[in-house]
């Protein structure tokens, strides 16, 4: 049952089912509508709202109710400030429709308050859910039955959340023409590929995320993978290698599951979720939120995306919100890389209004938006519900907009090409990025809670240091350097003077980053075989039970393993372009 269903379904508008708390900051569902409701100052219990008592005071109803207006048709009021239901640019705000105050004494909620205003709009992708996801429910089963999910088996995370781990969601952008318009987008025919990809990585302390576009003309392996049939059956897809990165999806039957697997693949990351769009949610998104502005160097005429737009500063929505999106011949290369920068000024700028006031006081929008980001939003069977999605919003509202760093993936042009029209990952620059992002380590200068966190783990390397002829440790390889820990026993042994170190082979599954085990009574010996093999603190798992005996500690190497010798500790710094969320650019 969806909102309309609920109460007079005749005249009620879903966005005015949505009042104003005034003690909460929240707004909340009022479910019964019955027929001494209407005036909206008549005694009984029928002002209530779901689950919460009604205001004891005439005044406080009113404050309630201060989102209200008469009814309405089953219609959501139009937002003030948009020119037309279709895609356009303003050069400056129209004024909003004056509203009847008459007998209504306007209420501004405080700015904490603000900040509680807005339930939850799920999100069409992890950066929708950081602009507005905050505590609460919107109408689960109108919302629910937006949503569009996918069986993705193991690739990712069963858990919406991990707790006191860093959390990988890869947003997707697929090239299908789906919905009226979009015929002049995208390959004709295409089943949906992976025209966009953005891995958004959040640290364990939620203080920073780090946003990676990774560009659809990167060349690379994709590796098997086992997608989930309509009839419940399961098809195996063999992987190709030296293909474009697009191809891990929708080419061969590839579903989601199978970019994440080729993600994980490329970065060493294991991705917990996948959010995928089309070609609306641009359109949809950026006219529920009244439009998002913009910012371009020169002026843009592209016939080919048919966008024309005036140097400086505009605000677009609806086709040209697509069109600014999709468009790359109107840059000065005229490459897909060039098309990432605008992206990722054009979700910086949505973020920004989504967390902006005029979005967070405004049931209409707020409803407006929900609908739009639930009904374009396709997702893993893991967070496949409003619940679900809720849950993950509220990890995700903790990051504060300036501690979100946008950076490409650093590529070189495909030197097998005469003409390159591909990249390959730069030969440094690419895995020391992602070498940070599975130490966790932030591209931006973060809260103190951040470091006082890092602190704490790397204190764990401070402190007396056992003798190598002491330190007693099992070797196992769960990286992708083959016979990687003989290697590393034998360096130990005949550099190191570690000589009660044994190779246990290969681990049980493969994992991205090594990680050292010991008990409190071998923290000595821990601190010791750290500083040989340059391992940083976020490697450490200390127990909480004392080894027997000769028990010894368990190493397991991870992706990040390079060779024996060689130090794990990722670097602390990476000079590669970035930008921030919180902070507008222009587009050159």
């Amino acid at each position: 049952m969806d909102a309309q269903s609920r109460g007079r379904a005749d005249d009620i508008d879903p966005a005015d089912q949505w009042v104003l708390n005034p003690d909460t900051g929240d707004y909340e569902l009022r479910l019964n509508h019955s027929g001494g409701d209407s005036g909206g100052d008549s005694g009984g219990d029928s002002g209530r709202t779901s689950g919460v008592s009604a205001p004891r005071a005439a005044g406080r109803r009113n404050a309630v109710r201060e989102a209200d207006g008469p009814r309405r048709s089953h219609e959501v009021p139009r937002q003030g400030g948009r020119r037309s239901a279709r895609g356009g640019t303003r050069g400056q705000e129209a004024s909003a429709p004056a509203e009847n105050t008459a007998g209504r004494r306007k209420r501004k909620a405080p700015k904490a308050r603000r900040k509680k205003a807005l339930l939850w709009t799920g999100g069409v992708m992890a950066f929708v859910l950081v602009g507005v996801g905050s505590g609460g429910y919107w109408l689960y089963q109108h919302f629910n039955g937006n949503l569009n999910t996918v069986d993705i088996g193991d690739a990712g995370n069963k858990d919406v959340v991990t707790a006191n781990a860093p959390m990988n969601i890869l947003v997707i952008g697929t090239d299908k023409r789906t919905g009226k318009g979009n015929e002049g987008y995208g390959d004709a025919g295409s089943v949906g590929h992976a025209d966009t990809n953005i891995l958004f990585h959040v640290s364990e302390d939620r203080t920073n995320a780090t946003a990676v576009s990774i560009p659809r003309d990167l060349i690379t392996d994709i590796p098997d993978c086992r997608t989930k049939q309509e009839d419940g059956s399961y098809k195996e897809i063999a992987g190709t290698q030296h293909v474009r990165f697009n191809e891990s999806l929708g080419q061969d039957d590839r579903d989601p599951g199978c970019t994440m697997e080729t993600v994980k693949k490329l970065t060493g990351l294991k991705v917990d979720h996948f959010m995928m769009v089309d070609f609306n949610a641009v359109k949809t998104l950026s006219t529920a939120v009244g439009g998002v502005d913009i910012c371009l160097d020169h002026a843009i005429n592209d016939p080919k995306s048919h966008l024309n737009l005036p140097a400086g500063k505009n605000t677009v929505e609806g086709e040209n919100a697509l069109a600014f999106v999709r468009t790359r011949h109107a840059y000065t290369n005229g490459s897909d890389l060039d098309r990432i920068k605008g992206q990722q000024q054009f979700i910086g700028s949505m973020l920004r209004q989504m967390k902006s006031d005029d979005t967070l006081t405004s049931p209409t929008k707020l409803y407006k938006l929900a609908d739009a980001a639930t009904k374009a939003l396709t997702v893993d069977k893991a967070i496949g519900s409003v619940p679900k999605l809720t849950s993950l919003a509220k990890e995700l509202k903790k990051i504060d907009t300036k501690n979100i760093t946008f950076v490409t993936m650093p590529v070189i042009d495909n030197p097998e090409e005469p003409d390159p029209i591909t990249v390959v990952p730069h030969p440094t620059q690419a895995e020391q990025l992602f070498s940070m992002m599975r130490d966790d380590t932030s591209l931006t200068e973060v809260a103190a809670q951040k470091k006082k966190a890092k602190g704490k783990q790397d204190a764990l390397l401070k402190g007396t240091k056992a003798a190598a002829a002491d330190v007693r440790v099992d070797v196992y390889n769960g990286g992708k350097v083959a016979g990687g820990a003989q290697q590393t026993v034998t360096w130990l042994q005949n550099e190191k003077g570690v000589l009660k170190s044994t190779n246990k082979a290969n681990a049980p599954a493969k994992t991205a980053r090594t990680t050292l085990e010991y008990a409190p009574n071998q923290a000595d010996q821990a601190r010791a075989l750290a500083e040989m093999m340059g391992l940083p603190g976020s490697a450490m798992k200390p127990g909480t039970k004392d080894a027997e005996g000769l028990e010894a500690m368990v190493l397991t190497l991870g992706a990040d393993f390079k060779g024996a010798g060689t130090p794990i500790t990722g670097p602390a710094k990476i000079d590669i372009p970035k930008s921030s969320a919180d902070k507008a650019g222009c587009s050159k």
